[in-house]
């Protein structure tokens, strides 16, 4: 009895999960088919698509990576421009990390596996009430990526049928999702304005035309500020 119930409480945990990835999987399914098609249309084949997103799973760079590949960019380049995209998973993962210990290391680097922008704004605010059970903290990151690739498989079925993909104003999805995703998780009124300053800083330092750190220094300079205050106010509460 204790065995069935310890095995019927790990499913249950996995199903809360795969539910709260829900608003996840909106965004990811036509972002993953803008991706497909993209990649169909770049010459890529099926299987070159679909192991990019299994095994990447990172979406702006694998928008990237596809049109550099159909420019007839070198190995090099693409690994080196989408390394420096991914670089503002690094304060994401630290800002993580005091919540995984206890976690082996295969659990570590299989959560940092399937880290992105959209699964990490859900873990902060999840994880900032109390670390859930393993089984829905990977409950939801399989099932946002499980999505992920079956947009990208729909996509590059479809891709030869469209001829473009923008006419269908999918790249509008992740960026309405990001946004759902921050109001649900910011509460206080510090965090407001942390958020508004970083997004203003993001903007105002793309503008001056450096469109590859914008994102990585505004988000450094956000915790930094945060970190900073939330620092200040334990030491005068």
């Amino acid at each position: 009895m204790r065995s069935r119930a310890i095995a019927l409480a790990g499913r249950n945990s996995w199903l809360r999960g795969a539910l709260a990835a829900g608003p996840i999987v909106l965004g990811y399914l036509p972002i993953g088919f803008a991706f497909g098609v993209l990649a169909q249309q770049a010459s890529l084949s099926g299987a070159e698509t679909l192991l990019m997103s299994l095994l990447v799973f990172a979406g702006s760079s694998q928008f990237i990576a596809v049109a550099l590949l159909a420019g007839g960019a070198s190995a090099l380049t693409v690994v080196l421009a989408t390394l420096m995209v991914n670089l503002r998973h690094l304060p994401m993962s630290a800002a993580l990390a005091r919540h995984l210990r206890g976690w082996s290391g295969l659990q570590v680097a299989a959560f940092a596996f399937e880290l992105t922008d959209e699964t990490f704004a859900l873990h902060s605010a999840r994880m900032a009430q109390g670390r859930p059970p393993l089984g829905e903290v990977f409950g939801l990151n399989l099932t946002a990526h499980a999505s992920w690739v079956v947009g990208t498989g729909v996509g590059f079925i479809a891709g030869s049928a469209l001829v473009d993909v923008r006419a269908l104003g999918l790249d509008f999805a992740l960026p309405a999702m990001f946004l759902a995703l921050l109001v649900l998780s910011v509460r206080r009124r510090e965090q407001w304005l942390l958020a508004g300053l970083s997004g203003a800083l993001a903007l105002g330092l793309y503008a001056l035309g450096l469109q590859a750190w914008a994102l990585l220094l505004a988000t450094l300079a956000g915790a930094t500020l945060g970190l900073g205050l939330e620092t200040w106010s334990e030491r005068t509460s």
